[in-house]
């Protein structure tokens, strides 16, 4: 199955604006009974930590892989190189196994949880952001 190449940037944006609203969802269940100051500062840290040395990278690395594809169809699930599928599969399936664990306790879930999903949300805002400057601003 093929899609035009800025269509690539479209399924980024679903695909991680998606996960960033499940888990800053976790995140937010878990907060009210944490709501401090210190942890608001904290979940801010892990944002800011997250979007300036992971995602804000990833988002430029693959808006320009996929821009520079030749072909103007692409298989859909091109919008992710190997390393990065491998990347958020490892993600993934190590917060289940922290939640279903146990070992992390609640105070972390919700500020961990929250500033990681705001910074996933922002990935793929910015990957949204992206395809409207491809298809709507050439």
């Amino acid at each position: 199955m093929k899609v035009k190449r800025d269509t690539l940037l479209l399924i980024a944006c679903l695909v991680w604006s998606a996960a960033g609203i499940n888990i800053l969802r976790i995140g937010l269940m878990a907060y009210p009974a944490y709501l401090s100051l210190l942890n608001i500062a904290l979940s801010l840290v892990v944002f800011g930590v997250f979007q300036v040395f992971i995602f804000g990278r990833l988002v430029r690395k693959h808006t320009a892989r996929i821009g520079g594809y030749q072909d103007e169809r692409q298989f859909f699930l091109k919008f992710f190189d190997t390393k990065a599928f491998i990347i958020m599969a490892v993600m993934m399936a190590g917060g289940i196994g922290l939640r279903a664990s146990g070992l992390a306790p609640e105070r972390f879930i919700a500020v961990f949880y929250t500033g990681l999903g705001a910074a996933l949300l922002l990935a793929g805002l910015l990957f949204g952001h992206n395809f409207g400057k491809a298809v709507y601003v050439k």
